[in-house]
C-alpha cells in the first residue's frame, strides 16, 4: 500500500513538471508573438560612395545607425557594369525601398568619389521622393600627397 502511495505521488510530480515545462514553453511563445515597433525616422543621412569599380549607398538616421544599404555589385551587375549611372540608380532604388518603411522625408546627402554614378544617384534620390536638404562633397584631397617616382633615365 505504501508502495501504492510512493508511485503515485512520483506520478503526481512528473506530471507537474510536465506542466510546468508547458506553461515555460507557452510563456516564451508569447513573448515571441509581442510585436516589435519600427522606430520613425522623418530626417536621415545619405553616404553616397562611388569609386571607378562600384557604387555603394547607404541611409541612416542622424545619430549614424544604418537603416538601409545596397551596392551596385549586392544587386547582381559584374565588371564594369557595377561603376555605370544606370547601376546607381537601381542601387537607390532599393534603398529607397528598404527605407521606406521607417519613413523617411528628408536626406541630407554626403558624396564620396570620382566614379560615374555619383549624380545619377543624387538625381534618382530627388526623384524617388526624398527632400534633399543638404548635398555635401566629401571626396578626400591630397594637400600634395605622395611622393612621385624618380624620372626614368633613358
Amino acid at each position: 500500500m505504501a508502495e501504492e502511495v510512493k508511485k503515485s505521488n512520483e506520478q503526481e510530480k512528473a506530471e507537474e513538471k510536465k506542466a510546468d515545462e508547458k506553461s515555460e514553453v507557452s510563456d516564451v511563445l508569447k513573448k515571441k508573438k509581442a510585436k516589435k515597433i519600427k522606430k520613425q525616422v522623418l530626417k536621415g543621412k545619405a553616404n553616397i560612395k562611388c569609386t571607378y569599380n562600384n557604387t555603394i549607398i547607404s541611409i541612416s538616421d542622424m545619430s549614424g545607425g544604418i537603416l538601409g544599404w545596397a551596392s551596385s555589385g549586392l544587386l547582381g551587375f559584374k565588371g564594369a557594369k557595377k561603376a555605370t549611372p544606370y547601376a546607381a540608380t537601381q542601387v537607390v532604388g532599393d534603398v529607397a525601398e528598404k527605407v521606406k518603411k521607417y519613413g523617411v522625408h528628408d536626406l541630407e546627402v554626403y558624396v564620396k568619389g570620382v566614379g560615374s554614378g555619383r549624380e545619377a544617384s543624387i538625381r534618382a534620390l530627388a526623384n524617388k521622393g526624398f527632400e534633399l536638404i543638404l548635398i555635401k562633397d566629401l571626396t578626400p584631397i591630397p594637400h600634395n600627397g605622395c611622393r612621385p617616382k624618380k624620372p626614368r633615365r633613358v
